[in-house]
């Protein structure tokens, strides 16, 4: 099971303001539950923090730990945006999971906390 403990933080260096933070991890694997093949697809992290931001060697071992986990597409994307919400408590988040196409279907699943604020792109 995937460890939000790996996850680390530092200080937002402006917390006075909006701006918009975007991780994006393009190699994510996960496996899926029923048939126990590989996933492939990336992971894209937007945010806009409060006080915290997140680490980024944390926020790569974390998404590798996904790695062996039997989880579909839409936990996966839920799971993680929960995961950051309840560490970072940022002012925004967004996660968007692109998945190589399978059987012929080619998903996106989108999960955030709310519209965004207003005036950023």
């Amino acid at each position: 099971m995937p460890d939000a403990k790996l996850l680390a933080t530092f200080p937002n260096p402006h917390p006075d303001r909006d701006y918009i933070i975007e991780h994006i991890a393009e190699e994510f694997t996960s496996v899926c539950p029923v048939t126990g093949q590989p996933d492939f697809g990336s992971i894209s992290v937007e945010y806009v923090a409060d006080q915290l931001c997140v680490e980024l060697k944390s926020l790569k071992l974390y998404l590798q730990s996904y790695r062996n986990e039997g989880i579909y597409y839409e936990d996966v994307t839920n799971r993680v945006l929960q995961n950051l919400v309840d560490l970072l408590k940022p002012r925004w988040m967004q996660v968007r999971s692109e998945w190589t196409p399978r059987g012929g279907i080619h998903s996106n699943i989108i999960a955030a906390t709310g519209p965004r604020p207003g005036g950023l792109p």
